[in-house]
């Protein structure tokens, strides 16, 4: 029977989701867990690779077990076993082709900036005091929907067959003294999101214009792109699929 897990992660502690030899991961961290309790060897397949320091609101995983389980029971098991910092959501009953990476239909991230600076904030959330022009950073969101190749926001030398991704909603969201970019789309690129949030940075302070913008996308050159932002201001908060 193939499960999904659903969980959450703060990403401070950890070098990403993938598993590394030399570096602790969350993937390599829920493998240990669920096969201790399962009492098997357990390997998980993630809807996709988050980088070091980077946050998860709502992610999924799945495996295979041979026999049905207690769903509550195990993630009140799980979440007792499991350091704070990762949460089980759930645990959902798929039909046996269901894949976590290759059927989810859409993403969502979040980037998080705090522009009063804040004791509690310095791993959650991006502290950037200088002034920043929401109303054009929204304008050049638009921009972004206006293209479905996004090279020049994607890490180099990354093994992809295309880097075409349909953007859903982009847009940016003042909340008191913090500054929320929110953005969907079938797929991302390796390092995309913060690529794209240090681009409108540069647009926010007047440093690029709208028009240099689509020049930026249509170039497909990632180094005349604007800086990528720190991981800490990353969140991965929602992975849809038709079946959940």
């Amino acid at each position: 029977m193939r499960y999904f897990l659903e969980f959450a992660y703060k990403g401070t502690n950890y070098h990403g989701w993938q598993y590394q030899p030399n570096a602790t991961s969350v993937q390599e961290t829920l493998n240990k867990a669920l096969s201790i309790i399962f009492k098997k060897e357990i390997d998980l397949v993630g809807a996709g690779r988050t980088d070091a320091g980077v946050h998860a609101k709502q992610m999924f995983a799945h495996f295979d077990l041979d026999e049905a389980i207690e769903v509550p029971y195990y993630i009140h098991k799980l979440n007792s076993f499991l350091p704070k910092d990762i949460a089980i959501l759930n645990i959902h009953v798929v039909h046996e082709d269901a894949h976590a990476r290759f059927d989810a239909t859409k993403r969502t991230y979040e980037y998080h900036i705090h522009t009063t600076k804040d004791a509690f904030e310095s791993d959650d959330s991006w502290y950037y005091p200088n002034s920043l022009n929401i109303d054009l950073m929204n304008e050049a969101c638009k921009i972004l929907f206006n293209h479905i190749d996004f090279e020049c926001f994607s890490k180099v030398h990354t093994d992809v067959n295309t880097f075409n991704c349909k953007i859903y909603e982009a847009h940016w969201q003042q909340i008191e003294d913090r500054l929320v970019f929110t953005i969907s789309a079938d797929r991302f690129l390796r390092n995309m999101v913060r690529a794209i949030v240090g681009t409108m940075v540069n647009i926010g302070l007047g440093k690029v214009s709208l028009q240099d913008f689509t020049t930026i996308i249509e170039g497909k050159d990632r180094n005349k792109a604007g800086f990528s932002v720190p991981a800490h201001g990353l969140y991965l908060t929602k992975v849809e699929y038709p079946f959940l």
